[in-house]
């Protein structure tokens, strides 16, 4: 499970990198925070 939730949170901030690229700053700070907080290293919302 840990595994799972550290890609996840991979995909979200490298996602949220590319919206900052493209100028979507408010998408792309969103899931950037989110990932943060999804992945284990961070404070995930699921434990």
């Amino acid at each position: 499970m840990e595994l799972i939730l550290w890609i996840i949170a991979v995909i979200l901030v490298v996602a949220g990198i590319v919206a900052l690229f493209r100028r979507q700053f408010l998408w792309g700070a969103v899931l950037i925070i989110v990932g943060l907080l999804v992945g284990p290293g961070g404070v995930s919302v699921f434990t």
